[in-house]
């Protein structure tokens, strides 16, 4: 199986240590990942604005560095999501539709598709609140939803069980929004830094020393709200905790 590897342009760009911990990751799994590198943006951020036309050529650009590979992993649940359920603003393609059907986030892939039952270099003695974005929640479906009174799972909580030392802190609101929503952060910028601020507060009260979540891009928004609320609480990508990092 080779593997196409696609790091978001926010991780790029702000987080580079999520994106070079999936590698690593995977690579420590085995598996034969490449990095194709003129790859760019998904498109996503057009799309959620409302301007889906102007996401063709980011889409476009995406399937031919794509197309090639059996998979495409990626450490974020938001482009995922628009890779596989909202990749629509160019022609519907052999390759476009192999792009979709086989594009997969990073805690899905590691627990549906290789079946990680061990991290043995991994330990992380500390106590983290874990964070699931709604795209990953609602969308791709990594863990259950309290909205529905389902059964409870969690993918990302069965693999961070796996580190050595690691310990969980429950809020009392664990699935909520936390304010993000790409654009809405900026056209909604009171009520989304209200989210925010709860959010991180929610998790802090509960006594987690970090929020850990597959979507750094929620880990910005809340990153700046607990900075501004002066809430003493650190963010790591669960890539980094399961590649074995310590702090």
């Amino acid at each position: 199986m080779k593997i196409g590897l696609f790091i978001p342009c926010y991780i790029d760009a702000f987080y580079p240590n999520a994106g070079i911990a999936t590698l690593e990751l995977l690579e420590k799994l085995g598996q034969d990942v490449e990095y194709p590198m003129n790859q760019t943006c998904c498109g996503q951020p057009m799309a959620n604005s409302g301007c889906n036309k102007d996401a063709a050529a980011a889409e476009a650009l995406f399937v031919k560095n794509f197309a090639k590979y059996d998979v495409i992993v990626m450490p974020s649940g938001s482009c995922t999501h628009h890779v596989r359920d909202n990749f629509d603003a160019i022609d519907q393609t052999d390759e476009v539709r192999h792009v979709r059907e086989n594009t997969f986030e990073l805690v899905e892939f590691l627990h549906d598709v290789l079946k990680v039952e061990d991290f043995p270099w991994a330990e992380f003695p500390h106590k983290v609140g874990l964070h699931n974005s709604c795209g990953t929640l609602r969308a791709l479906r990594t863990a259950s939803m309290s909205e529905l009174g389902e059964p409870f799972f969690s993918k990302p909580m069965d693999l961070l069980s796996k580190v050595k030392g690691i310990s969980f802190a429950t809020p009392k609101r664990p699935d909520e929004c936390c304010g993000f929503g790409g654009t809405f952060s900026v056209t909604e910028e009171a009520v989304s830094a209200k989210m925010g601020t709860d959010k991180v507060r929610d998790h802090h009260n509960a006594g987690a020393e970090y929020i850990v979540s597959a979507d750094t891009s929620c880990m910005m928004h809340q990153q700046g709200c607990a900075e501004r609320a002066g809430v003493p609480i650190r963010f790591i990508h669960i890539a980094e905790i399961l590649n074995g990092a310590r702090e």
